[in-house]
């Protein structure tokens, strides 16, 4: 038997958590399915979100879920949407334990995921030493000697980015570097070493880096190590269902988090390239609202 709802919001990170508390203030009935495996869940601290600064990933979801327990109609179940049909007021969400969910509405949460990089021993260092945000993770590792772990524009964006935590910095772009003339005359006139050999290994000791050896023979001393990372949709179902996305995999979305598909919304790292926990949450609010409105004027129209 399906299960009728008004809203099934696909990720339980905090762009669809916030949207599940609008709504359940609301008076909703939402679901939100969601598998357990945050991509922060590697980071020992999440920073920048006013009141929660510090807190652990796992610690936030706790609260957040305690505080929405409070709204009846508000429903977590840990498991994955597979396949999504139908139509505005009507989606049919099936799910990999074999639940369906008749659905009004959908939002799509579901975020981004990392694609692993080639480079040894990163994976121990990620979210211990090494970063992908210097928003984030930057006050931590102010001052200090770090690596930038990246090759063309991404490279020299985030060069600018990090100098405001730190001036020792050396550039890694693991092969032949990408810039143009014009790049490599901006890196040497602000003094940024920059090395092109590929990367050997990440010497690190309990996740803590020592230091980033070279293939060339080059070792290069650090306490910390930002890189940039290799994202993708961590869902496929929004382009199924025929919601437009850009090159990188980012659904295309309005101000209050539309679609291109009537009924359809997303909210958090899968519509924004802005990767920030407070975002997230901000935009899942305002996705949440929108969506409440589109149900009442619904309803209103209904009974005219």
């Amino acid at each position: 038997m399906n299960q009728l709802i008004d809203v099934g919001i696909i990720g339980g990170g905090p762009a669809g958590m916030s949207a599940a508390l609008a709504l359940g203030r609301a008076r909703k009935r939402v679901v939100v399915i969601d598998e357990g495996r945050p991509r922060n869940r590697v980071t020992r601290e999440s920073h920048g979100f006013l009141t929660r600064d510090g807190i652990t990933p796992s610690e936030f979801r706790r609260i957040a879920r305690e505080q929405i327990s409070a709204y009846p109609s508000v429903h977590f179940v840990e498991d994955t949407a597979v396949t999504i049909t139908g139509h505005d007021g009507n989606f049919l969400i099936m799910t990999a334990q074999g639940t369906t969910y008749q659905s009004k509405k959908l939002l799509f949460a579901v975020g981004m995921k990392d694609l692993p990089l080639p480079v040894n021993g990163l994976a121990e260092v990620y979210g211990k030493s090494a970063f992908v945000c210097p928003y984030c993770d930057g006050w931590e590792l102010r001052d200090q000697p770090l690596v930038l772990i990246a090759n063309g524009e991404k490279a020299l964006h985030l060069a600018k980015v990090l100098s405001g935590w730190t001036n020792h910095y050396t550039l890694c772009t693991n092969g032949p570097d990408e810039f143009t003339e014009e790049q490599r005359m901006e890196l040497l006139q602000h003094r940024i070493p920059v090395f092109d050999s590929p990367i050997e290994r990440i010497v690190s000791i309990d996740g803590m880096v020592q230091h980033v050896e070279l293939t060339d023979g080059n070792s290069i001393s650090c306490t910390g190590i930002f890189f940039a990372p290799k994202l993708v949709a961590a869902s496929d179902l929004p382009q199924a269902l025929g919601c437009q996305v850009t090159e990188a995999g980012t659904i295309i979305v309005d101000n209050f988090g539309k679609t291109s598909v009537p009924g359809v919304y997303s909210a958090g790292d899968a519509a924004t390239t802005q990767y920030q926990v407070i975002t997230a949450a901000a935009l899942g609010s305002a996705a949440g609202m929108s969506i409440n409105n589109e149900l009442l004027v619904e309803a209103w129209n209904r009974q005219s």
